[in-house]
Protein backbone atom coordinates (compact mmCIF):
# COMPACT_ATOMS: atom_id res chain seq x y z
CA UNK A 1 0.00 0.00 0.00
CA UNK A 2 2.97 2.33 0.27
CA UNK A 3 2.84 2.82 -3.51
CA UNK A 4 -0.77 3.99 -3.49
CA UNK A 5 -0.94 7.71 -4.23
CA UNK A 6 -3.16 9.90 -2.10
CA UNK A 7 -2.86 12.99 -4.27
CA UNK A 8 -2.20 13.82 -7.92
CA UNK A 9 -4.03 10.69 -9.06
CA UNK A 10 -5.03 10.35 -12.73
CA UNK A 11 -8.72 11.12 -12.13
CA UNK A 12 -7.82 14.12 -9.97
CA UNK A 13 -5.40 15.47 -12.57
CA UNK A 14 -8.05 15.05 -15.28
CA UNK A 15 -10.52 17.16 -13.30
CA UNK A 16 -7.89 19.79 -12.47
CA UNK A 17 -6.76 20.13 -16.10
CA UNK A 18 -10.33 20.51 -17.29
CA UNK A 19 -11.21 23.14 -14.69
CA UNK A 20 -8.02 25.10 -15.40
CA UNK A 21 -8.70 25.03 -19.15
CA UNK A 22 -12.16 26.53 -18.49
CA UNK A 23 -10.63 29.40 -16.54
CA UNK A 24 -11.23 28.18 -12.99
CA UNK A 25 -8.51 28.84 -10.46
CA UNK A 26 -8.25 26.69 -7.38
CA UNK A 27 -6.15 25.41 -4.52
CA UNK A 28 -5.16 21.79 -4.13
CA UNK A 29 -5.35 19.67 -0.94
CA UNK A 30 -6.00 22.58 1.41
CA UNK A 31 -4.99 21.42 4.89
CA UNK A 32 -7.07 24.14 6.55
CA UNK A 33 -10.33 22.42 5.54
CA UNK A 34 -11.68 19.13 6.93
CA UNK A 35 -10.65 16.13 4.82
CA UNK A 36 -8.08 18.11 2.80
CA UNK A 37 -10.33 18.44 -0.28
CA UNK A 38 -8.69 17.54 -3.59
CA UNK A 39 -9.76 20.84 -5.18
CA UNK A 40 -10.86 24.04 -3.43
CA UNK A 41 -12.48 26.88 -5.36
CA UNK A 42 -12.63 29.72 -2.81
CA UNK A 43 -14.32 32.13 -5.25
CA UNK A 44 -17.28 29.73 -5.50
CA UNK A 45 -17.01 28.52 -1.88
CA UNK A 46 -16.89 25.00 -3.31
CA UNK A 47 -14.76 21.95 -2.60
CA UNK A 48 -14.37 18.91 -4.83
CA UNK A 49 -13.45 15.44 -3.69
CA UNK A 50 -12.31 12.99 -6.39
CA UNK A 51 -12.91 9.58 -4.84
CA UNK A 52 -11.39 6.29 -5.91
CA UNK A 53 -14.20 3.72 -6.12
CA UNK A 54 -12.29 1.03 -4.22
CA UNK A 55 -10.83 3.18 -1.44
CA UNK A 56 -14.07 5.00 -0.68
CA UNK A 57 -16.44 2.05 -1.11
CA UNK A 58 -18.54 3.16 -4.08
CA UNK A 59 -21.64 0.99 -3.78
CA UNK A 60 -22.86 -0.88 -6.89
CA UNK A 61 -19.72 -0.03 -8.84
CA UNK A 62 -17.72 -2.60 -10.77
CA UNK A 63 -14.47 -1.09 -9.47
CA UNK A 64 -15.43 -1.74 -5.85
CA UNK A 65 -15.25 -5.26 -4.51
CA UNK A 66 -13.65 -6.48 -1.32
CA UNK A 67 -10.49 -8.54 -1.75
CA UNK A 68 -10.80 -12.28 -1.09
CA UNK A 69 -8.04 -12.21 1.53
CA UNK A 70 -8.22 -10.30 4.82
CA UNK A 71 -11.80 -9.39 3.99
CA UNK A 72 -12.66 -8.28 7.51
CA UNK A 73 -9.68 -5.93 7.67
CA UNK A 74 -10.53 -4.38 4.28
CA UNK A 75 -14.20 -4.05 5.23
CA UNK A 76 -13.23 -2.18 8.39
CA UNK A 77 -10.69 0.03 6.60
CA UNK A 78 -13.06 1.05 3.81
CA UNK A 79 -15.86 1.53 6.34
CA UNK A 80 -13.67 3.98 8.27
CA UNK A 81 -12.91 5.84 5.04
CA UNK A 82 -16.63 6.13 4.28
CA UNK A 83 -17.52 7.36 7.76
CA UNK A 84 -14.66 9.89 7.69
CA UNK A 85 -15.91 11.14 4.29
CA UNK A 86 -19.44 11.62 5.68
CA UNK A 87 -18.13 13.48 8.72
CA UNK A 88 -15.94 15.78 6.60
CA UNK A 89 -18.80 16.55 4.20
CA UNK A 90 -21.18 17.40 7.03
CA UNK A 91 -18.61 19.71 8.68
CA UNK A 92 -17.95 21.47 5.37
CA UNK A 93 -21.67 21.93 4.72
CA UNK A 94 -22.15 23.38 8.21
CA UNK A 95 -19.38 25.86 7.34
CA UNK A 96 -21.43 26.80 4.23
CA UNK A 97 -19.18 25.12 1.65
CA UNK A 98 -20.71 23.53 -1.43
CA UNK A 99 -19.38 19.96 -1.65
CA UNK A 100 -19.06 18.05 -4.93
CA UNK A 101 -17.96 14.42 -4.99
CA UNK A 102 -16.75 12.84 -8.23
CA UNK A 103 -16.19 9.11 -8.46
CA UNK A 104 -13.35 7.50 -10.39
CA UNK A 105 -15.81 5.45 -12.47
CA UNK A 106 -17.48 8.65 -13.74
CA UNK A 107 -14.19 9.60 -15.37
CA UNK A 108 -13.65 6.31 -17.20
CA UNK A 109 -14.90 4.59 -20.34
CA UNK A 110 -15.88 7.63 -22.37
CA UNK A 111 -17.99 9.12 -19.58
CA UNK A 112 -15.37 11.71 -18.62
CA UNK A 113 -16.44 14.45 -21.01
CA UNK A 114 -20.05 14.33 -19.83
CA UNK A 115 -19.04 14.25 -16.15
CA UNK A 116 -16.67 17.19 -16.57
CA UNK A 117 -19.30 19.25 -18.41
CA UNK A 118 -21.77 18.48 -15.63
CA UNK A 119 -19.19 19.57 -13.05
CA UNK A 120 -18.65 22.94 -14.75
CA UNK A 121 -22.43 23.37 -14.97
CA UNK A 122 -22.79 22.75 -11.25
CA UNK A 123 -20.07 25.28 -10.51
CA UNK A 124 -21.47 28.11 -12.60
CA UNK A 125 -25.15 27.29 -12.18
CA UNK A 126 -25.46 29.67 -9.24
CA UNK A 127 -24.12 32.72 -11.07
CA UNK A 128 -25.63 35.19 -13.59
CA UNK A 129 -25.52 34.35 -17.29
CA UNK A 130 -23.03 37.09 -18.24
CA UNK A 131 -20.58 35.61 -15.70
CA UNK A 132 -20.99 32.17 -17.28
CA UNK A 133 -20.29 33.51 -20.77
CA UNK A 134 -17.11 35.26 -19.65
CA UNK A 135 -15.87 32.18 -17.79
CA UNK A 136 -16.58 29.52 -20.39
CA UNK A 137 -15.63 31.40 -23.54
Amino acid sequence: MSRIRSKDTKPEMMVRRHLFSKGFRFRVNDKKLPGKPDIVLPKYRTVIFVHGCFWHGHEHCKYYSLPKTRTEWWFEKIGKNKSRDKKNVSVLKKEKWKVIEIWECELKEGKAEKALRKLVGRLVGRFPMNFINKTLM
